[in-house]
């Protein structure tokens, strides 16, 4: 079956959003009296769901605000550090967009909020790119479940095989699995030590990545 659309993962892949992330949940933790070092916290969460984040850390640090509370907070919080201080387009992005979305079509598939993605999506003009959006805010259970992905491929109105997810953690690449999709890692600083055994393909870059998409668009 012909290869259709890309499905893109929004933090970590497009976006070098984990600083926003980090910088967001030191705000939750402080009344706390808690921190910890950039690359210690995003080296361990990366890529995992922000409820399950507030979970681990509420139970690690027993702090009295319940998970939802906490995982509400750094919502907020994050839109409102993304108003004064937008993330970086990981290398290639905008290239490896403009490449895929003449070959069919895009859909970005992220755990994060549309208050979180939308704006960095329109501040970098990127917004036009995708055919579907779905966010945490569309599913009932976010990645690592293969929700977000079953949704993106019933909006595009097409089959699993039909499809190629691209991410850069295990989370991202368990909920793509589980969906029936072959999904292409691309692992990041934070990320590079988890498992991407069950990558179908597993590249440095995005710039590598448009180079495995065009070989396989040619394919076609």
């Amino acid at each position: 079956m012909s290869l259709k659309a890309i499905l893109f993962d929004f933090d970590g892949t497009l976006a070098d959003s984990e600083a926003l992330h980090y910088h967001s949940w030191l705000r939750v933790l402080a009344p706390f009296g808690i921190e910890y070092s950039e690359q210690a916290f995003c080296d361990e969460f990366s890529g995992v769901p922000t409820l399950k984040t507030a979970q681990v850390l509420r139970e690690r640090h027993q702090l009295s605000s319940d998970a939802s509370t906490l995982c509400e907070e750094k919502n907020r919080l994050f839109v409102d550090t993304a108003a004064t201080m937008q993330p970086r387009l990981m290398p290639y992005a905008r290239e490896i967009l403009e490449f895929a979305a003449q070959q069919g079509k895009l859909a970005l598939v992220t755990g994060s909020t549309r208050a979180e993605a939308i704006p960095v999506l329109e501040h970098y003009k990127l917004l036009h790119f995708f055919d579907c959006i779905v966010t945490k805010d569309d599913v009932t259970q976010p990645k690592p479940h293969p929700e977000p992905y079953q949704q993106a491929l019933r909006l595009l109105q097409l089959e699993p095989e039909q499809a190629i997810a691209i991410e850069d953690t295990t989370t991202g690449l368990t909920s793509g699995c589980e969906a029936g999709l072959r999904v292409m890692a691309i692992p990041n600083l934070h990320s590079a030590k988890q498992d991407f055994s069950r990558a179908t393909w597993q590249v440095s870059s995005l710039q590598a990545a448009q180079g495995v998409l065009a070989s396989l668009f040619s394919q076609d």
